[in-house]
């Protein structure tokens, strides 16, 4: 049995690892690299191995960071069988779909200033909405959590529910007489609408995501409070309330917390919230699609016929007049746009107008990677580049960090004891993250290079 590593690796993005075991070459995710230049030569960039040889590959979950390079692999000759839940398959679907538009945009757009720069070279995109369609018909059996799945004789998968996002899983492979468990991202106890990480304990090999292996997150009731109060703070200023939002997970769990917030009176009644963002929209009526993934809280809300992710003023636009229409509003909206690292999206937009408006907010609420838009406005930037601008940052600058839907490293600590693994390998982080969470974990831990290979 061999285990490899391709990506994620002393980082956290572009997830992809690879185990060989009873003559079976099964991949475990195969994302997106994201933030900087580098990413770029990086996702379009030599795999490590052959993509035709890939017999099957298991999705943790449907962040582009774990799936967006699926379409490339593919393109470039994969023909086996994609194994994951119902409720990722369909997240995933949206996401490549979306990841393919935006690439071809981008890459008409680099055309474009070629040619007016009488250049001939622009880049093609990584892939297009055709590669994404073709790769769904790679999209194969459905795994049920905790519900054993032979993929081949000698080889067995157990998908179990890892809290992160709907769908998401800690996937354990079972061959050659050894348990080797792959966590996805772990999910963060105790957040709303998804149930708790689940962990198979006594396995042999653990690969285990560190992303945040250097610090715990803030409780639950203090981040709430402090987002309300930036909520009304900036009504009290004046201002629009911009949130750079992650499609899946984050949009979601906002809506239904401002939903509690005015349903408690800690937010207006009258407190108007655009969703503007079409992903975020469709992955909306894709969590009402599946709810299996529930927590107790949020199954019961349903059980009484009340929507989860409903504030009385929600208004979704899906339209780009809509979303234009937007920027004509001065003063008292919420708007929640994608993309939360501000890479792209319609967010750059509302971006545009409001960032050097005293009386306005911007709320991040999500991890910002080196190097992205978002990252800069966070480190103090008082000035960004927007759409070919300079663009000066006046208004109110919060991050609120405690709304990770990644487990602290308290929680990451505890998911390795539970798992008891003879032997962990850390992916998914910064350096410094990594070694901070290795000094409380018990057995060989190993921080795998790009590349690097281990027989187990």
């Amino acid at each position: 049995m061999k285990l490899s590593f391709h990506g994620a690796d002393r980082g956290v993005t572009g997830s992809c690892h690879l185990l060989e075991a009873a003559g079976k070459t099964i991949l475990v995710d195969c994302g997106l690299y994201q933030g900087g230049r580098d990413a770029v030569e990086e996702n379009a960039g030599d795999f490590g191995f052959a993509p035709r040889e890939i017999d099957f590959v298991l999705l943790t979950h449907a962040h582009l960071d774990h799936c967006g390079r699926l379409p490339l692999l593919n393109k470039r000759g994969f023909r086996g069988e994609i194994v994951t839940t119902a409720a990722t398959r369909d997240l995933a679907r949206l996401v490549l779909l979306d990841a393919a538009h935006l690439q071809e945009e981008e890459a008409r757009a680099h055309a474009r200033r070629a040619e007016r720069r009488g250049e001939t070279n622009a880049p093609a995109p990584l892939y297009g909405l055709i590669d994404a369609l073709n790769v769904f018909d790679r999209f194969g059996r459905a795994a049920a959590y905790e519900k054993r799945i032979e993929l081949a004789p000698g080889v067995a998968v157990t998908f179990y529910d890892a809290g992160h996002i709907l769908g998401s899983a800690s996937v354990l492979v079972e061959a050659e007489g050894k348990k080797v468990l792959f966590s996805g991202d772990i999910g963060n106890t105790g957040r709303a609408i998804l149930r708790d990480p689940v962990v198979p304990p006594g396995v042999d090999v653990a690969v285990m995501e560190s992303t945040y292996g250097d610090r715990d997150h803030r409780e639950l009731a203090p981040t709430l409070e402090e987002f309300y109060q930036a909520l009304n703070e900036s009504f009290q200023r004046g201002g629009n309330v911009v949130i750079p939002t992650f499609a899946l997970e984050r949009a979601q769990e906002l809506l239904f917390y401002i939903r509690e917030g005015v349903e408690a009176n800690k937010l207006p009644e009258s407190l108007p919230v655009f969703l503007d963002s079409p992903m975020a929209i469709s992955a909306t009526e894709i969590f009402r699609a599946h709810p299996e993934c529930y927590d107790g809280e949020t199954s019961a809300l349903l059980a009484r016929g009340r929507d989860p992710f409903a504030p009385p003023r929600l208004h979704f636009c899906r339209e780009a007049a809509e979303s234009m229409a937007l920027n004509t509003i001065r003063s008292g909206a919420v708007i929640m746009a994608g993309a939360g690292m501000c890479n792209g999206g319609r967010v750059r937009h509302h971006l545009r107008h409001n960032l050097a408006r005293p009386g306005a907010s911007v709320i991040f609420v999500g991890y910002a990677a080196h190097g992205t838009l978002a990252r800069q406005i966070i480190d103090g930037a008082r000035k960004v580049s927007l759409f070919g601008e300079d663009i000066a940052v006046r208004a109110h600058i919060c991050t609120i960090n405690g709304f990770s839907a990644h487990a602290g490293q308290t929680e990451l600590i505890a998911w390795q004891k539970a798992a008891a693994p003879k032997r962990t390998f850390l992916v998914h982080g910064e350096e410094q993250a990594m070694a901070a969470l290795a000094a409380h974990l018990t057995g060989p831990v190993d921080q795998p290079e790009l590349g690097q290979g281990y027989l187990l």
